[in-house]
């Protein structure tokens, strides 16, 4: 199982970004994949998942501006990012869930090496 991310660089605030995860190993459209970010000196956190019915939810403060797709042919997740703001710098990993995205027990068990995203004024 691997999962590599890339898409990631520098762009002013209000700016666009889409980063890709590209999956190998398995199936992606079979599991839950979820999209993450750590900024420095603060813990990582969830920005968003897709299960595997493509039903979507996101943390608050990316509603309305990130948007996460799947390419099944391509195996392939993506983290469509609008409207950045200087708080949306970190490094952003994708990740795979243990079952479905709305399971409590759900835990990870495979993650990218991250891709940094940096937002200036």
């Amino acid at each position: 199982v691997q999962l590599v991310e890339s898409g990631g660089g520098s762009v002013q605030a209000g700016g666009s970004l889409t980063l890709s995860c590209a999956a190998s190993g398995f199936t992606m459209s079979a599991a839950c994949m979820g999209w993450f970010r750590q900024a420095p000196g603060k813990e990582r956190e969830g920005v968003g998942n897709i299960d595997v019915d493509g039903s979507t939810t996101y943390t608050d403060s990316v509603e309305g501006r990130f948007t996460i797709s799947r390419d099944n042919a391509k195996n392939t997740l993506y983290l469509q990012m609008n409207n950045l703001e200087i708080e949306d710098t970190a490094m952003y990993y994708c990740g795979r869930f243990t079952s479905r995205c709305a399971d409590p027990r759900s835990g990870m068990d495979a993650w990218g090496q991250g891709t940094q995203v940096t937002v200036s004024s």
